[in-house]
């Protein structure tokens, strides 16, 4: 059985013991398959889109001699789960744009039903997993931030908000406007880009994070200086803007001192 990679194991930790885990985008089913072993979740569904990599994560299965725990099902996302066979759903490696599409198609076809637990690992745009999660009456419950060679990936973690602790209350306080000293109010969509848990903690792998983001736009910028055309005009200096609000955010978190009231 091969090791978990730091960003499955950090996914791995979030599973609740007895969890009926459905693994969207298996990847050879490694992390129910290690879940298994554990004993940490008690059934362990593989979805897979193509079948080469189902092939896969039944020879994956079949070598750790989990068939009685994990199933591998070849399906388009949720499509894989009939309504309450798992109570945990976790999603990794893809972009933000398809996991909150594969959420949505979920929810429109009942997929969703009696799922409890949504563990979400987008590659890049986590804004739209947040946004999704909050338009969908999912709260927000943590999230985690880590680099593992040289790659930067966030988790997220929601329960459903009507049955959370705190419920809609949490979800405002969660998602309020508060003032960053040196920066200025920072809005809903402000938590829904930058992460409303990750933002308050501002750990060395965020900050990184955002000083990529802002070297990235600066070279934008800087594609775009010689063009003449007004179009380009405009959007150089959307890009400029966005450059310096991120580069004062950075300056705000080197600071030792509180970052919110």
């Amino acid at each position: 059985m091969n090791q978990l990679s730091k960003r499955l194991a950090a996914i791995a930790a979030q599973v609740k013991l007895g969890s009926r885990l459905a693994d969207i985008g298996s990847d050879h089913a490694l992390l129910p398959a290690h879940l298994a072993l554990s004993g940490k979740i008690a059934r362990g569904i593989a979805g897979e889109l193509n079948k080469g990599p189902l092939e896969a994560a039944k020879r994956q299965i079949a070598a750790a001699g989990l068939g009685s725990v994990v199933e591998a099902r070849l399906g388009n996302g949720l499509d894989v789960l009939e309504p309450g066979e798992a109570d945990t759903v976790t999603i990794a490696g893809m972009g933000g744009a398809l996991i909150a599409e594969i959420l949505e198609a979920g929810r429109v076809k009942g997929k969703l039903g009696g799922v409890r637990h949504l563990i979400l690992q987008p590659n890049v745009g986590e804004q739209m997993v947040r946004s999704w999660l909050r338009r969908n009456g999912w709260l927000l419950v943590g999230e985690e931030i880590l680099e593992e060679d040289g790659k930067i990936y966030e988790i997220l973690s929601a329960y459903p908000a009507a049955e959370a602790e705190g419920g809609a209350a949490a979800e405002a306080e969660l998602y309020r406007e508060r003032e960053l000293a040196g920066f200025g109010a920072v809005s809903e969509a402000d938590w829904l880009v930058f992460g409303p848990y990750l933002l308050k903690r501002a750990e060395p792998a965020f900050v990184e994070k955002w000083r990529r983001e802002s070297a990235k736009l600066e070279r934008v910028a800087q594609s775009m200086e010689s063009s003449e055309l007004e179009e380009s005009r405009q959007k150089r200096l959307k890009v400029l803007e966005e450059m310096k609000r991120l580069k004062e955010l950075m300056a705000c978190l080197q600071k030792d001192k509180p970052l919110f009231n």
